[in-house]
């Protein structure tokens, strides 16, 4: 069994993260060797009003986004759609996506980074 109080969980300030806006706080649920070799991030992600993580390709792996609070812009290659609390959205291996916080209260969502097939094999 395994449980962490949300005060024990890594967290780091990355600043203008993947090359967007701001300083984007992550708090890591499970650490990478958690992960079971699957993946490589499970973590909270929160982004302040106007900040932003800047569009990166994805290559082995997939990641899902699944909006917690708050309101933005998701770019994945060359699409983008308004997002808000309850909505999820996946990069496939091979594209690139971004998001952006368009609203006046913190974005927080949920990132989970999972190996492709190909990669896990």
């Amino acid at each position: 069994m395994l449980f962490r109080h949300s005060t024990e969980m890594a967290t780091q300030q990355n600043q203008n993260m993947r090359g967007g806006k701001g300083t984007v706080t992550v708090k890591h649920v499970l650490n990478p060797n958690e992960l079971f070799g699957n993946g490589r991030l499970f973590a909270q992600l929160t982004v302040p009003p106007g900040a932003s993580v800047g569009l990166h390709k994805h290559e082995g792996e997939a990641e899902t986004y699944l909006i917690l609070q708050g309101q933005g812009r998701y770019h994945n290659n060359d699409e983008s759609y308004d997002i808000a609390a309850g909505d999820m959205a996946r990069v496939d291996d091979g594209d690139s996506h971004g998001i952006e916080n368009t609203g006046d209260t913190p974005l927080v969502l949920i990132g989970l980074i999972l190996f492709s097939h190909s990669k896990a094999n």
